[in-house]
């Protein structure tokens, strides 16, 4: 006999979880986080600060609180830790600006159907992240992530001890909003970097590489990772949220290709959410395989055996999975 009854809390908990999405989003538009960090912490002044309802605002900061990013206490309200850190635009560390690409119309509209995608194994034509043509989506991906991607950047740039590792001409594959390589050419001033990306994302990725005061050593290689010639004898190659997109032969492939361009004993740093053997653990990695199912035709999130077998068949050897502050793992590996 079981110790207590069943209750639907988690069926309501995932069928309404819209909701919470949807408050985030508001938040973050109104700029309400930043209004209480500014001191407006009684919904009066919240909502004048914000230009909104009072009755809105009041609605909004109940839920916020219910859901741990809000305390209140006698009618005023204050930020939570987290909230603090991610959600004030005065933060290094905010996160309010990526729910441009997370939470766009072209990433959730593919959950709409997401039954029909079950139903076949594959995305349909017209909600492929990844076809093979550039999209605005990757556009709004590079301008979104940096300050998501930043503690990753700078976790790979300590593994790999690039300060002290002399001249490195780094290869930085689906370069995106470029600081990958962009961290690396900060922290050694004889790293130089190609970074290969569609020419619209790569704008980005040059107006980062001048504001990190880098550009002259920062070259562009324009066009599809897998139709474009990268050159030789590069020392490192970054391939960096990328693999997941696609299935294990094109990833092997890549990988071939990869190691083509780099010297003998080169290194590949790859950057992947990593799930456990079991594939439902830990959370986020593991339920990061829902989002590629939801959006590209083949992808997934692979476990570091099938990666080290990926990089194995291509051509590497001494593959090593190292973790980081972030949901996600780093797996370096040598060319043989």
């Amino acid at each position: 006999m079981s110790d207590s009854m069943p209750t639907p809390e988690v069926f309501f908990d995932l069928a309404l979880a819209f909701e919470r999405t949807a408050a985030l989003k508001a938040a973050v538009e109104l700029e309400l986080f930043t209004a209480i960090a500014e001191g407006a912490t009684a919904v009066e002044a919240m909502a004048k600060r914000c230009a909104a309802s009072e009755r809105g605002t009041r609605i909004l900061c109940d839920f916020l609180t219910i859901n741990g990013l809000l305390a209140k206490e006698g009618g005023r309200y204050r930020l939570t830790p987290t909230a603090a850190m991610f959600l004030t635009k005065a933060s290094p560390a905010y996160l309010g600006g990526t729910l441009k690409f997370l939470a766009s119309g072209n990433v959730m509209r593919n959950f709409d159907r997401l039954a029909d995608t079950v139903r076949r194994g594959t995305v349909s034509q017209d909600g492929n992240m990844v076809a093979g043509e550039e999209q605005e989506l990757w556009v709004n991906f590079a301008k979104a992530m940096v300050p998501m991607m930043m503690p990753a950047a700078m976790g790979i740039a300590d593994l790999l001890q690039v300060a002290s590792a002399g001249p490195l001409r780094v290869l930085d594959i689906a370069a995106g909003h470029g600081m990958f390589g962009i961290t690396l050419a900060e922290r050694n001033t004889r790293v130089e970097v190609t970074a290969v990306d569609w020419p619209g994302v790569l704008t980005v990725a040059s107006e980062n590489a001048k504001r990190a005061g880098v550009a002259d050593r920062y070259r562009l290689l324009l066009g599809d990772a897998f139709a474009v010639e990268y050159g030789e004898g590069y020392d490192l190659a970054l391939l960096t949220n990328f693999l997941h997109h696609f299935d294990v032969p094109t990833c092997t492939s890549l990988l071939r290709k990869v190691g083509r361009a780099l010297k003998p004993r080169g290194r590949v740093a790859i950057l992947e959410f990593v799930p456990n053997d079991d594939r439902v653990s830990p959370p986020i990695p593991a339920g990061f395989s829902l989002m590629m199912l939801a959006g590209t035709p083949g992808g997934d999130a692979y476990t570091l055996g099938e990666l080290r077998a990926m990089a194995e068949d291509a051509g590497f050897e001494r593959v090593a999975a190292h973790s980081l502050p972030t949901p996600e793992t780093v797996v370096v590996a040598t060319r043989r």
